[in-house]
């Protein structure tokens, strides 16, 4: 018979709903990271809700491989919510107290809570005269290429989805068709410690009870339904434990130190612009909409989740979970669908024990023309099978065709990171995931940067194996939508004081 603790707990998270999954997610990973030692930041948050660097308070640090890095908040928890009708001042006023006191039992940073709010185009819909009418055309941003479009577009299937919009593709084991989500409101929470990112869940299911006080929860019962929950972590190390303790088949070939799935780490301090850039308001290197300092949108933010399955035994080349490792398993293989080609680190004399090489590379920016030149096998190594250089592209290559400012800013911040359930996993089975999280001026912006990740153009011009393109076939999305995270200031159900 189980501990009535168990029950308890058991019970506890069952009548949470939607909430359950990242919950029951916390309760796995969380005894198996640490909690950072990190100063209190004596400063305001910024009015670019997505704007926490300071509030991370630990200085960059340096690998040993000479590569600098911040590593963000331990824990995220993703928040989906549909709303049952449009929201009225009221719901403000109660949006607005639901946030102070989030903010008064968790101080704001990464050491206690960060929360950004962000909104869908159902959500603008909603409001007076929907997405034509006045109040929300006079105040959504557009693009300054085109000023019939707005800055916030509804997400799209990408190149490499499954998806009837892509009849010739299919993945090798996770061949789920992606979704576009249309939910009204994504509640972003994060943490270095899970257990309050438990309570806040528990908070939010009704229980009245915030870290230890009575406060009353969420009056959200007629306004709001949670459609889904995820919850991403990101700390060196953490991949490889949830591996090891979960028994997954390829997790003695998971970089020790690496903070993501595939070994690499990706929080390189030069891999991401400053948040300024990507606002609507933009900054000096990049300014890509209409809205101007002072607009209401101004310092706001399109903001891209979405969620994938990771291949993991195809990225190391294991036919079945009981395989060994294969030739496009190896590291130099790795390096090149992850970062550049040529490699740009030859790895251990094992390349598949402990990663095979290390985690923390340079996020090398090689310029917009480089996954063209190495696509023709233009300074790729040679192939003796073939007599000619290798036809090959990288992730980061691919990427950089459009994801920064002509002086090399990087126009995005990326917060992806590892995620481990069972969400649309045909089979059920907890499964390695990464939950994709990025802020951009504009959806636009996004979908030109992952028509480009993909880079199949080039791929189709110069003849490159799909097995050298990236790493596209190793991830299966299958959940898009795109959010308009509003300026800290209008966080609250924007534009209904106006209505």
């Amino acid at each position: 018979m189980e501990p009535t603790a168990a029950v308890t707990r058991r019970t506890a998270v069952k009548r949470l709903g939607a909430l359950a999954m990242a919950a029951g997610t916390l309760e796995l990973v969380g005894p198996l990271g640490f909690t950072p030692i990190r100063a209190y930041a004596a400063t305001a948050p910024s009015d670019i809700q997505f704007d926490i660097g300071a509030f991370l308070t630990t200085p960059p640090q340096t690998s040993d491989t000479g590569v600098q890095f911040q590593m963000p908040p331990v824990h995220t928890i993703f928040l989906t919510a549909t709303l049952k009708r449009t929201p009225t001042v009221g719901d403000q006023t109660e949006m607005n107290r639901v946030l102070a006191a989030l903010e008064a039992a968790y101080p704001w940073g990464a050491t206690h809570l960060v929360t950004f709010v962000a909104y869908g185009l159902p959500y603008f819909s909603r409001l007076t005269g929907g997405l034509t009418g006045s109040l929300v055309s006079s105040h959504m941003p557009r693009l300054t290429s085109n000023t019939s479009r707005y800055v916030l577009e509804e997400a799209v299937p990408g190149p490499t989805d499954v998806s009837s919009v892509n009849p010739g593709i299919t993945k090798l084991r996770y061949n789920v068709p992606v979704a576009i989500e249309h939910n009204d409101l994504l509640i972003t929470l994060r943490s270095d410690n899970s257990q309050f990112l438990s309570e806040v869940i528990a908070w939010f299911g009704g229980n009245n009870s915030l870290r230890g006080q009575a406060v009353a929860s969420p009056a959200w019962s007629s306004l709001l339904t949670f459609t889904s929950s995820r919850s991403m972590f990101a700390q060196i190390g953490l991949p490889q434990s949830v591996a090891l303790s979960n028994g997954l088949p390829f997790a003695n070939y998971i970089q020790h130190q690496s903070p993501m799935w595939m070994g690499f780490a990706d929080q390189q301090t030069n891999g991401s612009g400053p948040a300024a850039i990507c606002t609507f308001a933009g900054n000096s290197s990049a300014h890509l909409t209409t809205a101007a300092a002072g607009d209401y949108f101004d310092n706001g933010s399109v903001q891209h989740l979405s969620h994938d399955i990771l291949d993991m035994l195809q990225f190391f080349d294991m036919d079945t979970a009981t395989s060994t490792p294969g030739s496009d398993g190896v590291f130099t293989e790795r390096v090149q669908y992850m970062f550049h080609s040529p490699q740009i680190d030859p790895g251990y004399g094992n390349q598949f024990i402990d990663g095979g090489g290390p985690a923390f590379l340079q996020n090398q920016n090689n310029g917009p023309a480089y996954a063209a030149r190495t696509a023709q096998g233009i300074g790729t190594s040679f192939d003796p099978t073939t007599g000619q250089n290798e036809h090959r592209m990288g992730h980061l290559s691919c990427l950089q065709r459009s994801s920064r400012a002509t002086d090399g800013t990087p126009i995005h911040i990326r917060n992806d990171g590892p995620g481990f359930d069972n969400m649309d996993v045909p089979d059920g089975s907890n499964q390695p995931k990464l939950q994709f999280m990025v802020f951009v001026p504009s959806a636009e912006f996004f979908r030109t940067m992952r028509v480009n990740q993909a880079s199949l153009d080039l791929q189709n011009q110069f003849a490159v194996p799909p097995n050298d393109n990236g790493l596209e076939r190793f991830i299966t999305a299958t959940r898009r939508q795109n959010f308009l995270t509003p300026p800290r200031r209008h966080r609250s159900f924007p534009l209904v004081e106006l209505a």
